[in-house]
């Protein structure tokens, strides 16, 4: 079979064919054919034409159509932008939303939620970012500094800042306990405070104060001083029967330094004998000017036990607060400080601090010194979560990544990406103080190197090339072990508060010379693997101040509890005392008088004999004499070669006997009247003379 074409084929015109087989020949009319450019498109069938065809399902693009980027601490001009509305629109919007303040263009919007409905009033969604920052800026680690002063207008009340200070045991913690009805004093150890504790007490009259609760022993005036910076108003606690003491003159001190008003609460009025006016006297005597005495400072009697004349105290507090007219700015980033900081076992790294600038709220991004933190949690004085706290409130923050020095400045940063770049600021910098202070040092040894090396040039130089002794090998620069005895120490505490008094305390030991004591490690939180690997390494004593220790015993390692801070020196001191060595302590046994000397030959050799009466004691021939001339020692450590009674070589002479003796230093010369003393040497064990002062 083949195809036959009768017709030309020409550009789009139909032809026909002849198909001839072996039967017959028929015409078919065949399919046009298309040579041209465009229309090279095969048709489809009958059945291609039938066929359903579904088209491809459409992808879910992201909806991004209005959603605006958010952050903490933006201003309304930046929220106009973010929206790409004017300025008016926002604040025309902020008119019908709850909560915002002043529609200001650079008033910052604190709470992201106020933002949020702001956005939606506007038409928008919302989602949190970052704080936008200029990619020059964000490339440079810089350092965070606290706001100008607020303008005026900015400003409102705020509850003041109250600090109990005075000598230990003068009823402190009892009168804050009367107060706001706790029992704080009975949970010290040994009855006394050593730590630094801020909480709010609602007065009768509905205003609230935050009080400081201080220490009032020697060693925590790091802490008092803390306390004295922070405050408002100090109220000074005296106990009545005791009058002024060490740490009120510390007191007095402090408050005429940061110049802050002071309240005397002269406390256990109850007591008998106790006389208020010699404290008023005792307390003009050291330049605080009470009513009465010439001055304005409230002294107001009371009895924390018994709760007597506290709601005059209270009242005085209230007037003295309202004298000041004490204010806060609540807008704006944070600012605060440290008041405490401490490791729980459960919620991690904690501080307690006061608020004074801002409203801290959960989500907030910390710096304080080299620490930041990342709010994860805020709780009152009682443990209670609380969502915001403003100027003059103490708080307890939570989500700390470092812990953060009592005493430290807190500031709020826009993003946790600028508190890294706070921290590396801030780092650098004290590496440059640290290379300072380094370079000094190695200025100093230089100098001393170089004088050095010139007097030993100058020394071969004059004795000349033929005299010049070979130097030898290098001596090893390493400090060689001088034989003194080593006392090292490991201090765990519960606050930073603690551990700082108890390095403070520590610092004062002076008796190096007889025993070193070295601080190897000090932190806050309980003894950890680290800690025993140290301790084990450097043959140290872990003293675990009011923290955990581990239960079961680790060979070679002494772990000791202490919750008070004196316990921990005498403990410390005892420990000091077993390393030192044994001294030789001459003890006198007797006394004999020499009434009369003579002169014997024995063999072919003249000695002297002393005629002697015991006169107290005992005269034993094994114990060593001294001899004494008109009470001036002229011979010591002499030994006897013969101590007789009548005709007899004895051991021993007693009281108001009569004896010979031959001392074995014939060159001696002894004179009739002279006092010849019997004594002994023991070892008895020395103690440092270390005292820190309490």
């Amino acid at each position: 079979m083949y195809l036959q074409f009768t017709e030309p084929v020409l550009g789009n015109e139909l032809f026909h064919s002849r198909i001839r087989t072996d039967s017959s020949t028929r015409s078919v009319r065949l399919r046009p054919l298309h040579f041209g450019a465009v229309m090279c498109k095969r048709r489809k069938t009958d059945e291609e034409k039938h066929a359903i065809e579904f088209a491809p399902k459409k992808k879910n693009k992201p909806q991004t159509a209005g959603v605006v980027d958010i952050w903490r601490n933006m201003t309304v001009e930046d929220l106009a932008r973010s929206c790409q509305l004017e300025v008016e629109h926002i604040q025309e919007a902020m008119l019908y939303v709850k909560g915002v303040g002043s529609i200001e263009r650079q008033a910052r919007l604190e709470d992201p939620r106020v933002i949020k409905d702001i956005a939606s009033k506007c038409g928008f969604r919302t989602k949190i970012v970052a704080a936008s920052v200029d990619e020059d800026e964000s490339q440079k680690d810089r350092d965070v500094l606290p706001r100008p002063p607020p303008a005026p207008e900015n400003l409102s009340d705020r509850p003041p800042v109250v600090t109990v200070m005075g000598h230990v045991d003068h009823g402190k913690t009892t009168l804050l306990d009367s107060l706001r009805g706790a029992s704080v004093a009975a949970s010290e150890a040994g009855g006394i405070t050593q730590h630094i504790g801020a909480f709010t007490v609602e007065l009768d009259n509905g205003e609230k104060v935050t009080f400081l609760d201080t220490p009032g022993h020697a060693a925590f005036s790091a802490m008092r001083a803390r306390g004295a910076n922070l405050t408002d108003i100090i109220v000074l606690v005296v106990a009545a029967e005791d009058g002024v003491m060490e740490q009120t003159k510390e007191v007095l001190r402090l408050a005429k330094e940061q110049a802050v008003p002071i309240i005397v609460a002269i406390n256990k009025i109850d007591k008998p004998g106790t006389d208020i006016d010699r404290v008023k006297r005792d307390l003009s005597q050291h330049g605080l000017a009470l009513e009465g005495y010439g001055g304005d400072t409230i002294a107001v009697g009371v009895s924390a036990l018994h709760g007597t004349n506290l709601g005059e105290l209270t009242e005085a507090v209230s007037t003295q607060a309202t004298l000041m007219g004490l204010k806060g700015e609540y807008t704006g980033p944070v600012e605060g400080v440290v008041v405490e900081s401490k490791v729980d076992s459960h919620r991690g790294k904690l501080s307690t601090a006061i608020v004074s600038r801002g409203t801290l709220r959960k989500g907030a991004v910390l710096v304080s010194g080299q620490a930041w933190a990342k709010v994860r949690g805020l709780f009152d004085h009682a443990g209670h979560p609380i969502s915001a706290v403003t100027p003059g409130m103490p708080v307890e923050v939570l989500g700390w990544r470092e812990l953060p020095l009592a005493g430290e400045q807190i500031l709020e940063v826009d993003s946790e990406k600028i508190a890294h770049s706070v921290l590396r600021w801030r780092t650098n910098q004290a590496m440059k103080e640290k290379a300072l202070s380094d370079a000094e040092m190695i200025s100093l040894k230089r100098m001393e190197h170089d004088e050095q090396y010139k007097a030993e040039r100058e020394k071969a130089r004059l004795a000349g090339f033929y005299r010049r002794k070979p130097q030898g090998p290098r001596q090893k620069e390493s400090a060689q072990d001088t034989g003194v005895p080593r006392v090292n120490v490991i201090v765990k505490g519960d606050v930073h508060g603690s551990v700082e008094a108890i390095l403070d305390v520590l610092d004062t030991y002076d008796d190096n010379d007889r025993c070193r004591l070295d601080v190897i490690h000090y932190a806050v939180g309980d003894v950890n693997e680290s800690d025993l690997e140290l301790a084990q390494l450097f043959d140290a004593l872990i003293y675990a101040f009011s923290v955990n220790v581990p239960k079961k015993p680790v060979k070679g390692v002494s772990m000791r509890p202490v919750n008070i801070i004196y316990r921990l020196v005498d403990d410390l001191k005892k420990e000091i005392n077993t390393k030192l060595p044994l001294v030789d302590v001459e003890e006198e046994v007797g006394e004999a008088n020499v009434m009369q000397l003579f002169d014997i030959n024995e063999g072919r050799r003249k000695v002297t004999v002393l005629g002697c009466r015991c006169t107290a004691g005992l005269l034993k021939k094994s114990h060593m004499y001294k001899v004494k001339r008109n009470g001036e020692v002229i011979a010591q450590g002499l030994r006897l070669e013969s101590m007789r009674h009548l005709k007899n070589e004895v051991d021993s002479v007693k009281k108001d006997v009569e004896c010979g003796l031959r001392l074995n230093d014939q060159l001696l010369e002894m004179k009739a009247g002279d006092t010849i003393v019997c004594y002994q040497m023991n070892k008895v064990p020395q103690e440092t003379e270390w005292d820190p002062g309490f």
